[in-house]
């Protein structure tokens, strides 16, 4: 999504020529250029997919919505077993209209995890519940805090359920250094993102995600935090920004990479 200007074989070019290893992918690009097509694509250019995203959006009251959205995390399963992925993003979803609460709408995650968590397994993928900041918590995610997701998660086995870690979403809360402490002791850390936070941010705010070194998150300083919790996987930058998809998505790639090593190895 960092550049979706890129059709996927561009991408996986790219990410090939910078010595890039994987790259996280989502659904609907997936898709339209066809599954096992993207697939063989990555393969064949000796990259892995490190994650899917996204599944979710589980908190519908009407049976009808909440059975189809069974089916299409279902589906995001299959997918992400195809592309060789073990992890499925999960962006739980919203108030529905009409409801205030919050708790209940949590729970209605819960009863879907349920039924999906065993159906991932059997298809070889976890699924990591990724917690938004608390400005999405009405129309995107009413899970808002490391602690809610975790609270989560471990009603399942943590071979089935985690936690995505994303710096953009969880860099305010003073308790998240705890959480990723206690969600790496249960080896619950399925994938590690990295986007700063810049202002003012943009109308709508979803597209506000800044380039790494723009902001106000000390991204080594939560690379520590998840290494020290026992986290070896791939770290991933997932930036939604109409400044930088307006530009060359190669140069916007390959100034990525840059600042990733500036600022969160250097």
């Amino acid at each position: 999504m960092t550049v979706k200007q890129l059709s996927l074989p561009e991408l996986v070019a790219a990410c090939a020529q910078l010595g890039v290893p994987g790259v996280g992918l989502w659904r609907e690009p997936v898709q339209s250029y066809g599954v096992e097509a993207t697939a063989e694509l990555v393969r064949d250019a000796g990259l892995t997919v490190t994650t899917l995203c996204r599944g979710g959006f589980l908190t519908a009251v009407d049976p009808e919505e909440r059975t189809a959205a069974l089916a299409d995390n279902r589906r995001a399963v299959d997918e992400a077993a195809a592309l060789g992925t073990d992890t499925l993003v999960l962006v739980s979803g919203g108030l529905p209209p009409g409801t205030k609460d919050l708790r209940a709408a949590r729970e209605r995650i819960a009863d879907a995890l349920t039924e999906l968590a065993p159906y991932a397994e059997d298809h070889g993928v976890r699924l990591a519940i990724e917690p938004l900041h608390p400005m999405f918590a009405s129309d995107r995610c009413v899970v808002s805090t490391l602690a809610q997701a975790l609270d989560l998660a471990e009603r399942f086995p943590a071979h089935q359920v985690g936690v995505t870690v994303d710096t953009y979403h969880i860099w305010w809360d003073d308790r998240a250094p705890a959480q990723i402490a206690r969600a790496g002791a249960a080896g619950r850390i399925h994938t590690f993102q990295l986007a700063d936070w810049t202002t003012p941010l943009p109308a709508g705010v979803l597209n506000g995600r800044g380039q790494i070194g723009d902001g106000s998150v000390d991204m080594r300083e939560w690379r520590g935090y998840v290494e020290a919790a026992g986290y070896t996987g791939p770290i991933e930058v997932e930036l939604f920004n109409e400044e930088l998809w307006a530009r060359d998505g190669r140069e916007v790639l390959a100034e990525t990479a840059e600042r990733f090593v500036e600022h969160v190895m250097g």
